[in-house]
């Protein structure tokens, strides 16, 4: 049995709370169950050295860990001196997912730059990190719509994220810690409004798995990206009002 009786293919209680920074341009703390993530996006009216003159935006990511996100505290990064394997991966996947969903050339000759920090991590942190990050991007879009900087939206769909998994030889959508760590299969999917499929990590953690067993992670998939982008229109259509 699943933590709070949870069948599997239903997500774990998952809520967004907009413009949750006073500062940010866009900001959204999102809570997937015990997983917390704050994700804030911030405009400035300059781009990276490759794209000047080209008259296109672009959107990037930033991803962090605080100490005690987790059970036991874990040095800041910036202590260390460096970032993990990690950290530089999620970051990417979460500026390549939210990329995939902007219209480079209406957003303008400006950089839109993600923060996503972890405040408590139970599982499936990338996955909340890139749910929310859109909701983050979109707020921050509407301001430059306001401020008259831009005409319209720049995003061409929505965007969400989520974890699954093979746990005890049964698919699961959603996984908490305890279920992620005893996978003998894990994914995470990341797929759009429309419903395409963004990017895809699937990992055979003990044995391998059959396509049939993959077809049934990508359900689950694809229901759970449907509720929350469901979940994410209501959202903002509550908060422009």
């Amino acid at each position: 049995m699943r933590a709070n009786n949870r069948l599997n293919n239903q997500l774990r209680s998952v809520s967004f709370i907009p413009y949750f920074s006073a500062y940010a341009e866009g900001s959204c703390l999102i809570k997937f169950g015990n997983t917390h993530v704050l994700c804030t996006a911030s405009v400035e009216e300059k781009v990276p050295p490759f794209l000047r003159g080209q008259g296109i935006g672009w959107v990037t990511s930033e991803y962090g860990m605080l100490p005690r996100a987790t059970h036991n505290r874990v040095d800041r990064e910036a202590v260390k001196g460096k970032q993990t394997g990690r950290t530089q991966e999620i970051q990417r996947l979460i500026g390549r997912s939210l990329r995939s969903i902007v219209d480079q050339k209406a957003l303008g000759e400006r950089t839109i730059k993600i923060d996503c920090d972890v405040l408590q991590a139970d599982g499936g942190t990338r996955t909340a990190a890139i749910t929310g990050a859109y909701i983050a991007l979109n707020l921050a879009c509407q301001k430059l719509i306001e401020s008259g900087k831009i005409a319209a939206l720049p995003l061409t769909d929505s965007i969400a994220a989520i974890s699954c998994g093979i746990v005890n030889g049964s698919p699961m959508l959603d996984l908490d810690y305890v279920e992620d760590s005893n996978a003998e299969t894990d994914a995470n999917f990341v797929i759009t409004g429309q419903g395409k499929l963004v990017e895809i990590q699937a990992t055979a953690e003990k044995d391998p798995f059959t396509a049939d067993e993959f077809l049934s992670l990508l359900k689950l998939a694809q229901e759970g990206t449907k509720k929350l982008s469901l979940q994410q229109i209501e959202l903002l259509l509550n908060s422009n009002k």
